[in-house]
């Protein structure tokens, strides 16, 4: 009778407390698990569906997708394909091999050049007293170059017509590289062309070259429309967006590189096909992205990430700045010659500008071996200062 009574007297009083209070005891649990599973939603699309450029990401996070990313687990490692495979395999192995050791090692120097080679005397004087510790190769894709020079005569290869911003570039350059590869006394390989000089004498040049264990390949990740904005998805899956890199094409490489490059045709194959002009409606250029995502992908470790060979970018424009004859003052090559920091700038709205020290074994060193677009009527001026500007 009392346990009735003490019912009946519990549940008046329950039904004396305010709507209100009963509501608020609930709403802070429900609006944390509410919070809680958005959250979770949000994470799980995130790590399933990454957006990197989104801005939903700066909802949790004022550092975007980048810092998110770092709360998530490490997506599975892609199963590679059996070309992939094969390829890797090969690339290591040839990598892992020693150097053969030679007693007469040489650079060979590669120009790419139209037809006439403008400085031709001025790399005679570069070349004289230095005879058996070079090669020359030269590929004409125009008209066969008429030479001044002994060091230049009957030095060159088998050349096919190279447009500029297409795979015939690349052509070119591993067509020189395969010719270069026939003397087994070429440890070093240098690309040049036809508006290029060089910043050094030869026994500078020959000990920067010779007495490192990298090769000089500019690479640089560039997330603007100029960058991987020329990425196109057929690449997949060999060839990720996180992985395409940019850089000039004007690269010093070591034999075993050389090799790896002649040797590969499963990404040669990619940029080929889905690397060029007006491709998928953007302007992609094979001899900018092939090498430095090559690198970038199977040797991150074994190049410098930038280039030996300065050129001036300054004015903004789609080639760089050409020197003409009023330009060539002692100051301009000494200051040229003397550069210890490598330089790149991103083509997004932000222009983020990266800059590097010219790291050589480890300590800072010019950076810029060589130097381009000199037009020809430079020459005289060249000829006049050299090697007086190089002296270190």
């Amino acid at each position: 009778m009392k346990s009735a009574q003490a019912w009946r007297l519990g549940m008046k009083d329950m039904q004396m407390v305010p709507a209100s209070r009963q509501r608020g005891h609930l709403k802070k649990p429900t609006w944390i698990i509410i919070l809680v599973s958005l959250v979770s939603i949000f994470l799980v699309l995130a790590y399933v569906y990454p957006a990197q450029n989104s801005a939903a990401c700066y909802v949790l996070s004022s550092n975007g997708c980048e810092a998110i990313s770092n709360w998530l687990p490490p997506a599975p490692a892609r199963e590679l394909t059996d070309d992939e495979i094969a390829s890797r395999v090969v690339i290591r192995d040839i990598l892992k091999t020693a150097p053969l050791i030679s007693n007469n090692s040489k650079i060979a120097f590669l120009f790419l050049i139209p037809g006439a080679l403008p400085f031709e005397m001025l790399w005679d004087k570069f070349f004289q007293g230095h005879e058996g510790r070079f090669s020359v190769y030269v590929h004409a894709s125009k008209d066969k170059p008429v030479h001044f020079s002994r060091y230049f005569i009957n030095r060159e290869i088998r050349s096919d017509k190279v447009v500029w911003g297409k795979i015939s570039m690349v052509d070119a350059e591993r067509r020189l590289l395969v010719n270069a590869l026939k003397d087994p006394d070429n440890q070093h390989f240098v690309l040049l062309s036809d508006s290029c000089i060089p910043l050094h004498d030869f026994e500078y040049v020959y000990n920067y070259l010779m007495y490192t264990n990298i090769s000089f390949v500019d690479c640089f990740e560039d997330p603007g429309p100029h960058g991987s904005g020329r990425y196109s998805e057929h690449m997949l899956p060999e060839v990720e967006k996180k992985d395409f890199r940019k850089g000039a094409q004007w690269f010093t490489m070591k034999r075993q590189h050389a090799i790896i490059i002649v040797a590969d045709s499963l990404y040669y194959t990619k940029f080929r096909d889905y690397c060029k002009p007006g491709m998928d409606g953007r302007n992609c250029y094979s001899d900018e992205h092939y090498l430095p995502t090559f690198f970038h992908m199977l040797d991150p470790a074994g190049i410098a990430n930038w280039s030996v060979t300065h050129v001036d970018w300054s004015e903004g424009k789609w080639h760089p700045k050409s020197y003409q004859s009023q330009d060539i003052t002692y100051a301009l090559m000494r200051n040229i010659s003397s550069i210890t920091d490598s330089v790149h700038v991103t083509s997004d709205e932000r222009k983020e500008i990266q800059i590097r020290p010219c790291l050589w074994n480890g300590n800072r060193r010019p950076c810029y071996l060589f130097a381009r677009k000199f037009l020809p009527e430079t020459l005289d001026k060249l000829m006049l200062f050299f090697p007086n500007y190089t002296s270190i």
